[in-house]
């Protein structure tokens, strides 16, 4: 660990590395009111190069580090996001309130049901849209901009599910069957199969074409699928100065610069390595230049949809919003709910 910077590396063994970790920790607690969101630890690894207290050749030592600090309390267990596990289903959990005082939640939620109602937010939009991206901090990162727009996101660490990629696969086939033209937006690492991702993602969705679902639904043919790659990019990496990480090493930790590799001398490598030479940029990086990245996101989305996309899904909440105050005022329902909220704060004296 670079010490000149101040940052401690936790040593040996017993209570002394202990104390060290706690310190670890308490820094990166400090550090972590800075950066406004949940990362993983990898993301965090960027955070902490950032700013100038790591260097990118101590990125694994750091992930190790964190997670024996979680291992160990010293940092929240969920202090950092991590992909989506099985977890437990049937679990319940008590209600925090007497059963009035839940019914009153419910009469209080009919008089401002028009918030949560979901209209069809594609009924005469030219293009439909989903997003995948290549780690779980673009998808922390990507969420809230996506919810804005109504586009499903997800992580692609899934594909090898035939499930996850159906149920995206039948949304584009649904929103085709309406007249609209599908776009799927894609944000993953800079190397040279990141680079070239497109091709795999159709291949993905073809090779369930031919699917049937159990209510009689069919598969999706992905021809006139638009497959839209919008980051991460060299000019991007360069002018955010994003972390390049100097080997071309893949997930099952072999190098691609090798010869020895067995796709080292296809085309796409050998293009890859003239053009880049021998590193990468891990998707991860984007947490650093947040604000650059979710531009960047919100430019690819309106390249499609506009950029008055927003007003126009404001005015469907609208019009929803103005039928259901119409209908409360017509019926007396809104009166009587409120009728019914008086008497039971009345009752109790609230």
């Amino acid at each position: 660990m670079s010490e000149q910077v101040g940052l401690e590396i936790p040593r040996g063994r017993g209570v002394n590395r202990l104390r060290a970790l706690g310190r670890f920790a308490m820094m990166l607690i400090k550090v972590g009111k800075s950066v406004g969101m949940r990362i993983s630890s990898r993301g965090w690894c960027y955070q902490l190069e950032g700013f100038r207290l790591i260097n990118k050749d101590e990125f694994d030592l750091v992930e190790t580090l964190i997670n024996e600090c979680r291992k160990y309390g010293f940092l929240p267990i969920d202090f950092v996001a991590e992909e989506e596990s099985r977890g437990f289903s049937g679990v319940e959990k008590p209600e925090d309130i007497d059963p009035v005082g839940y019914m009153k939640r419910f009469l209080q939620a009919t008089l401002g049901c028009g918030d949560w109602y979901t209209p069809d937010w594609w009924d005469g939009e030219e293009y439909y849209i989903q997003m995948v991206v290549e780690k779980i901090d673009l998808k922390t990162l990507f969420k809230p901009l996506c919810e804005e727009y109504h586009i499903p996101i997800a992580t692609a660490k899934g594909w090898s599910s035939m499930l996850q990629r159906a149920e995206y696969a039948r949304r584009f086939r649904e929103a085709e069957d309406k007249g609209l033209k599908c776009v799927l937006l894609y944000c993953g690492d800079h190397d040279p199969d990141g680079l070239r991702i497109s091709e795999f993602l159709r291949s993905n969705l073809k090779e369930l074409a031919n699917i049937r679902w159990a209510d009689g639904a069919k598969g999706y043919d992905p021809k006139d699928l638009k497959i839209d790659r919008f980051g991460l990019n060299f000019d991007f990496i360069e002018a955010n100065n994003l972390t390049w990480i100097d080997n071309l090493i893949t997930g099952s930790g072999k190098n691609l610069a090798s010869p020895s590799h067995r796709n080292h001398d296809l085309q796409y490598v050998q293009d890859y390595l003239r053009d880049i030479g021998e590193r990468k940029c891990e998707a991860n990086a984007l947490v650093v230049a947040r604000a650059s990245s979710e531009d960047l996101c919100r430019q690819a989305i309106e390249a499609y949809l506009g950029d008055d996309a927003l007003d126009r899904f404001q005015e469907k909440r609208d019009t929803v919003l103005e039928e259901l105050e119409d209908f409360r005022e017509k019926s007396g329902v809104g009166k009587a709910v409120k009728d019914a909220i008086d008497l039971i704060d009345k009752e109790r004296g609230t």
